[in-house]
């Protein structure tokens, strides 16, 4: 009977612990968010740089063809990832004109995806977030593709 009762006991705190657990936030691949058909070319200053994980976020701010501006956020892959292909905060200074190729977000806002950054000096930096997730061009990870 002790057995059966802290057995009953362990099983009902597993239960809450699962119950009360964070939710777990999955990884999406490419296609979960950003257009393959819909590529994008942003030329603009950089205003903002967010060295995050799970992805860093470098915002630019592009001049319309009317005259007018309006702010562009690029993901980027993990701050890991950059910095090991030679990109970090000194890398890209508030106010340099970059321009970066990629795809924009599916709800069409002002969101993409960045495939290659090329700095005002002619380099041209791959921002690590597309490889290997089904973007347009890219290898088929390890597996096949993501679904």
């Amino acid at each position: 009977m002790l057995i059966r009762s802290k057995l009953m006991i362990l099983s009902a705190c597993t239960a809450l612990a699962v119950a009360l657990a964070p939710p777990v936030v999955a990884h999406h691949a490419f296609s979960a968010e950003f257009d393959a058909t819909r590529p994008v070319l942003l030329r603009g200053k950089i205003v903002k740089v967010e060295l995050v994980n799970p992805h860093a976020w470098i915002h630019i701010e592009v001049t319309k063809p009317d005259g007018s501006t309006e702010v562009w956020m690029v993901e980027g892959g993990t701050p890991n990832t950059l910095l090991r292909k030679g990109i970090t905060k000194g890398t890209l200074p508030i106010g340099i004109e970059v321009v970066v190729d990629g795809y924009q977000a599916k709800d069409h806002s002002n969101r993409a995806n960045g495939s290659d950054i090329t700095l005002p000096d002619g380099r041209k930096l791959n921002l690590g977030s597309t490889r290997g997730t089904g973007a347009p061009g890219e290898p088929d990870p390890p597996g096949g593709p993501q679904k």
